[in-house]
């Protein structure tokens, strides 16, 4: 069994990383800054259903789980290069994978510089500790939104992404720059995932399904940008882990970074999944529609061959099950 870093574990898409990997027998440190740019409540859930006691959570000592023996948290900010370094000396970690990030393309119009400090600055330091401490992989996390309003469908690797709509999808790009980089003077594996408009159970409450379900529970307004017209390749969180866990069985090979698209190869309309919660639900939404924002893409259409041929994923969750599980889970934790 192999020793892991995960950055982001208190966020939506580390949660559900850490627990398949301790599932399997993995260790793992999880690292989060727990930032409030959504419920802190939320994250503080995620760490208590992996065993992570909320008030013995330390930004100077590791949280060990209740659940699983193998699973230890701290509470730290990528920011800080000088504690990351420590961590990493002290720890030797085999593989990082690397999630924690300012999320969020339309807050990234109002709110630049947290992006650059979290995802550029934060971004730099996990490259420095790995060139310092060497790991058998550095798997990061990119973003769809680096295709910006790519006029080729679906969305390849080697499609031309130099034109960026929102400072979010620039942070990414400059991401998988610097990855190349690094790469390429410090020999370190390395392995970009762009993904693909995630969802599913403990999900994030700006992103569409949360909102939209949230809204329609409480009989409230569903805003609905672009007409409901605006297209996105929706993938269900469970797809994502498979995706990523297929992707660590192997090592990226020659000096430069595999960069994979993770998606559904599905995209639908807005209105297509409101329809879907409407109909789960059994109850029609009241819609306000409103104009495309700065920062939205038009569409987004993950072509998957490059990752079916490097470990035979295909994403197995349409979305009138994956909104199902949503949901009920909604249902579950917020009735």
């Amino acid at each position: 069994m192999s020793k892991f870093l995960i950055t982001g574990t208190a966020g939506f898409i580390g949660f559900h990383l850490a627990n398949a990997l301790l599932g399997q027998g993995h260790e793992v440190v999880g690292l989060d800054n727990i930032n409030d740019y959504y419920d802190v409540n939320l994250k503080y859930r995620r760490l208590k259903d992996s065993g992570i006691n909320r008030n013995k959570i330390s930004w100077d000592n590791l949280t060990r789980s209740a659940k699983w023996p193998c699973y230890r948290f701290v509470r730290m900010d990528i920011k800080d290069k000088e504690r990351l370094s420590g961590l990493f000396g002290s720890e030797k970690f085999e593989y990082v994978i690397h999630l924690a990030a300012q999320a969020g393309v339309r807050n990234s119009r109002d709110n630049p510089d947290i992006y650059v400090q979290s995802n550029i600055v934060g971004f730099f330091n996990i490259l420095e500790a790995c060139r310092h401490f060497p790991v058998k992989n550095l798997i990061f996390a990119s973003s769809s939104s680096v295709y910006g309003n790519n006029d080729n469908t679906p969305f390849g690797e080697n499609d031309n992404v130099d034109h960026p709509i929102s400072l979010y999808a620039a942070t990414k790009k400059s991401n998988e720059l610097m990855a190349y980089a690094y790469s390429h003077l410090y020999k370190i594996p390395t392995t970009g995932l762009r993904l693909f408009t995630v969802y599913g159970p403990w999900g994030r409450p700006d992103m569409a399904v949360f909102k939209f379900t949230k809204a329609i529970l409480n009989k409230q307004k569903v805003q609905v940008y672009g007409e409901g017209r605006l297209l996105r390749d929706f993938t269900y969180i469970d797809d994502v882990i498979a995706g990523i866990t297929s992707i660590l069985e192997k090592l990226p090979s020659g000096k430069c970074p595999a960069i994979m698209n993770i998606g559904n190869n599905c995209p639908v309309t807005i209105s297509t999944l409101l329809s879907e919660i409407e109909q789960y639900l059994k109850i029609h939404a009241v819609i306000e529609y409103l104009p495309v924002q700065p920062g939205d893409v038009r569409a987004t259409y993950a072509d998957l061959s490059r990752i079916r041929t490097y470990c035979n994923f295909s994403p197995r969750t349409d979305l009138k099950a994956g909104i199902k599980n949503f949901c009920d889970w909604y249902l579950a934790h917020y009735s």
